[in-house]
């Protein structure tokens, strides 16, 4: 498996796009209820195929990820060639940016001394893909990039 298996609750909401899924393979319905029953290492490998079709499919589209902390927030924009972060960091650690009121502290302070804007980029590897998701597992989200524009406009990026 290359991703990681879907949650049972993003397997239910794909429930139809898994019955296509087993189709395709000319797995009947009856099949697969026998295939669970008898033969569940079997069901954990298509499992873990049609995860990673999932995955494969929900990465080739991904533009704009964000990850949050409490001081801390990376915007990134994956482009064909590199992935560009913005870094803003908040140096006063009294103030969760991870709250609504830090947040908004942000919103109205984000010039101000206390808080740091960095840009960064690097090349993308061979897998572009596994890069996303690297930074999925760190706890980035995917995101339309709006943060990322907004900021941009203060910050000089590679």
């Amino acid at each position: 498996m290359k991703y990681i298996r879907l949650s049972k609750e993003q397997l239910d909401e794909m429930h139809q796009e898994f019955i296509n899924f087993l189709a395709a393979q000319s797995i009947t319905a009856d099949e697969w209820d026998d295939i669970k029953k008898n033969k569940p290492e079997v069901a954990e490998q298509e499992l873990d195929v049609f995860s990673d079709l999932v995955w494969e499919g929900v990465l080739g589209k991904v533009e704009y990820l964000e990850h949050f902390s409490q001081q801390h927030m990376f915007l990134f924009k994956v482009g064909d060639l590199k992935i560009s972060m913005i870094s803003i960091e908040v140096e006063n650690k009294s103030i969760d940016i991870t709250t609504a009121q830090g947040y908004k502290w942000l919103q109205e302070n984000f010039m101000k001394d206390e808080v740091n804007l960095y840009s960064s980029s690097k090349l993308i590897s061979d897998d572009r893909n596994n890069d996303i998701f690297v930074l999925i597992r760190q706890g980035a989200n995917i995101t339309q990039g709006d943060l990322y524009k907004w900021f941009e406009e203060f910050v000089e990026v590679d």
